[in-house]
């Protein structure tokens, strides 16, 4: 029944106290963070991309994720931010010389050093491990330690040249405060792409209408400056020519007739009209002619029916 003096119980064993919170080994979080992939959970292998929130995938996994379009899809966490290809960087990493983690054979009395990493920075030489914080540029892909950007400030990629801003400058595996100022990043860079979007289609809208619209009201450009034939009272046509006529540097409006054009339009009116008159003479000597020829004529007939 117990209690009987053949056991003594300790205090522990009677009173239950709050149970202690389990604590992560930190070296396991940071192993299963830096050398295993956030969404496939197997170890990283290039091609290796990175999202906007600074966490570490492999590329193939990414793609077979995008690609999955079943029902039955379960959602991931680690992916649900991530739409398309586009949302994930491509990571241009520096390989560590020291490094032989692959080329050794693995056995039981192998001893795994947590502390040598793959890839190192290439500006100030350290490993990639999780012990240093690191970070990549969306621009390029460089991977580069937070303290090689501190000590050699520039605005410009350090290993391939390629300029960026501090917006474009992302933490790999960051705490929360540094998760959350990305989220809050990626969502105004977002949004803002949308916005340019609909502002692009607004504008191929405009341009594709605005040809038809050119092409039913011409303007002044399309006047032409030549001869413009006009017909005159007396039936025949007479051609006017259009000049332009420059004041100041600029060019007078189309349809505007200069002072010697209307000089010569007024020549050309008055011979018009004299030659009208002497056409109306010819043609009455004319007529008048040939009525004193049938005159003539009647009067011999008249003389030889009497004689």
């Amino acid at each position: 029944m117990g209690c009987d003096g053949g056991t003594i119980p300790k205090r522990h064993e009677l009173v239950k106290g709050p149970r202690k919170v389990e604590k992560v080994d930190k070296n396991a979080e940071l192993v299963a963070r830096w050398y295993y992939c956030a969404l496939s959970q197997e170890k990283l292998r290039r091609p290796i991309v990175a999202c906007e929130l600074g966490r570490l995938y492999n590329k193939d996994a990414i793609i077979e994720y995008l690609l999955d379009k079943s029902a039955d899809k379960t959602p991931m966490e680690a992916a649900s931010h991530i739409k398309s290809i586009k949302n994930v960087t491509e990571l241009n990493l520096a390989d560590n010389p020291a490094w032989s983690g692959d080329k050794e054979s693995i056995k039981g009395d192998k001893y795994d050093d947590i502390q040598s990493a793959r890839f190192i920075c290439p500006v100030v030489g350290l490993e990639m491990n999780g012990r240093h914080r690191f970070c990549f540029l969306r621009n390029c892909g460089c991977v580069f330690s937070e303290r090689a950007l501190k000590e050699i400030k520039s605005e410009v990629c350090h290993k391939c040249g390629v300029p960026f801003q501090e917006e474009d400058v992302i933490i790999l595996n960051g705490n929360k405060e540094d998760v959350e100022v990305l989220k809050k990043r990626m969502e105004d860079r977002r949004l803002k792409s949308k916005l340019e979007k609909k502002s692009k289609k607004c504008k191929s809208a405009e341009s594709a209408s605005q040809p038809g619209t050119a092409e039913d009201s011409p303007g002044p450009s399309k006047a032409k400056d030549g001869k413009d034939s006009i017909n005159s009272s007396s039936g025949e046509k007479r051609q006017i020519i259009f000049t332009k006529s420059s004041d100041n540097g600029n060019s007078s409006v189309p349809g505007k007739v200069n002072k010697a054009a209307s000089t010569t339009t007024k020549r050309s009116i008055a011979d018009s009209e004299e030659k009208s008159e002497a056409y109306k003479s010819i043609f009455t000597s004319h007529s008048s002619a040939k009525r004193s020829k049938e005159e003539c004529s009647n009067w011999i007939t008249h003389t030889a029916y009497y004689f």
